[in-house]
């Protein structure tokens, strides 16, 4: 019986592989449902006992459609199992890779008024050769200006899949 829902709001598939890392390492296929932010809008939401969501972050911001869904359902987030992990590349400076450090999960944790459960956060991917022209260099500037990696011909993951691993085992838990 499915009675776990993961939502990803995703800017370029890094959240939906740390989903579907999560879930092919913690959870039966018949327990688990994972949906986009877009396709979950719909969803009844209250037949899943846990529900997690993951969103990355695109200029400083996470989707304003996540902000709206969360708004709209916080109530009953706040009284189910629930937990909530931000894919950010500033998570992969030392001091910015926790909850309670990194910028934009208490940014946006304080915007919602919810409450997870659980909250994690996991340093993202810079995948310059994907990307079009102008947030390749917007993208590259940030680098530059965090002292980032900037040859626009490489990718660079900086998640660490181990503490993904982890965290895939809390929320199973919870």
């Amino acid at each position: 019986m499915i009675n776990t829902l993961i939502i990803y709001s995703t800017t370029d598939g890094q959240t939906k592989l740390i989903c579907n890392k999560i879930i092919s390492e913690n959870f039966k296929q018949d327990e688990v449902r994972l949906c986009s932010l877009a396709d979950c809008s719909r969803e009844d939401l209250s037949k899943y006992n846990k529900i997690i969501i993951g969103a990355s972050i695109r200029y400083g911001k996470h989707n304003s459609e996540l902000l709206k869904f969360i708004n709209i359902n916080k109530d009953m987030f706040n009284r189910i199992k629930s937990a909530f992990f931000s894919v950010n590349v500033v998570a992969r400076k030392p001091l910015k890779n926790t909850p309670s450090t990194n910028p934009y999960v208490k940014k946006f944790l304080n915007k919602t008024l919810w409450k997870p459960t659980k909250v994690g956060v996991f340093a993202g991917k810079v995948n310059y050769p994907a990307y079009k022209f102008l947030d390749k260099h917007m993208i590259r500037f940030i680098m530059w200006l965090t002292k980032g990696p900037t040859n626009i011909s490489k990718s660079y993951e900086f998640t660490n899949w181990n503490d993904v691993t982890e965290f895939g085992k809390i929320i199973k838990e919870m």
